[in-house]
């Protein structure tokens, strides 16, 4: 069991780094020096943006519920 909860732990934790580095940079920060300064912002998300929110937000739910899980079966 703990074995599966850390290949999940794992793999959430990668694809957690691919998506927060998918996402467009706001402004300002680490962002600009990059180049990510010298695309215009449309001031809305668009469908994509939107999804990528979506998809970001379930793995990370799904990230912190597996570390719970694991310091859980770990103190247990």
């Amino acid at each position: 069991m703990i074995i599966g909860l850390s290949v999940i732990l794992i793999i959430t934790s990668i694809v957690m780094v691919l998506l927060v580095l998918l996402h467009k940079g706001k402004g300002g920060g680490l962002s600009d020096m990059f180049g990510g300064g010298v695309s215009s912002t449309l001031g809305s998300s668009s469908v994509v943006e939107r999804n990528l929110d979506r998809i970001t937000y379930f793995f990370g739910i799904l990230w912190f519920v597996d570390i719970v899980a694991l310091g859980w079966l770990i103190n247990h």
